[in-house]
């Protein structure tokens, strides 16, 4: 493990491959660095700023991102395996296609992102800020969605088997085409009022 790297600002960095596993970053500030193809295990990021950053084809296992703010970066084709996520905010970001096995999302926000398509595996997203979200044939399987925040997300034709519908309104959430299992029909028709048996 190397020291942590505190309240650095790092500016045009080329961080391209690199292998980030067991490094620390707390209160950094990232300007246009690029993190193409990095991988990580067990690496910490904590209360970071990324700004106009790449972090394209990137693989993270079992590492944090904590209280970080992404601004304008690019995630396409990363994968996150058992991260944790919690507290983040991602801004006008390129975020598909983002593929999400394992970890904890809780209260990340993902106002307006546009989800289509991605893919969110057994994935704890308690009280995450998706309003305005477009996640329309997204794979969002065995997910924790309890209490979040849906109001005008899009959600058609996704695949919703096995998550936690407790906090969708099938009268204010699109679903058309969505697929679920039989027990997560009866949650919804509950959501309408409708007495079931």
């Amino acid at each position: 493990m190397t020291a942590p790297v505190e309240d650095a600002t790092l500016r045009g960095e080329d961080w391209w491959g690199e292998d980030l596993s067991g490094r620390s970053f707390v209160r950094c500030t990232l300007l246009d660095v690029d993190l193409s193809e990095t991988t990580s295990v067990s690496a910490t990021f904590e209360d970071c700023s990324f700004t106009d950053c790449r972090l394209s084809a990137g693989r993270h296992e079992a590492s944090a991102f904590r209280g970080c703010r992404f601004t304008a970066c690019s995630f396409t084709t990363a994968e996150f395996t058992d991260c944790a996520v919690l507290g983040s905010v991602f801004s006008s970001c390129s975020l598909r296609p983002l593929r999400v096995s394992g970890g904890d999302w809780s209260f990340v926000s993902l106002v307006d992102a546009d989800l289509r398509g991605i893919a969110f595996a057994g994935v704890r997203l308690r009280e995450a800020d998706l309003r305005g979200a477009d996640l329309t044939g997204a794979t969002v399987t065995d997910c924790d969605l309890s209490a979040a925040a849906l109001d005008g997300s899009r959600w058609s034709g996704a695949d919703l088997r096995g998550s936690d519908l407790a906090a969708f309104d099938p009268r204010e959430v699109p679903l058309d085409g969505a697929r679920i299992r039989a027990e997560q029909a009866v949650v919804l028709a509950q959501a309408l009022g409708l007495t079931i048996g």
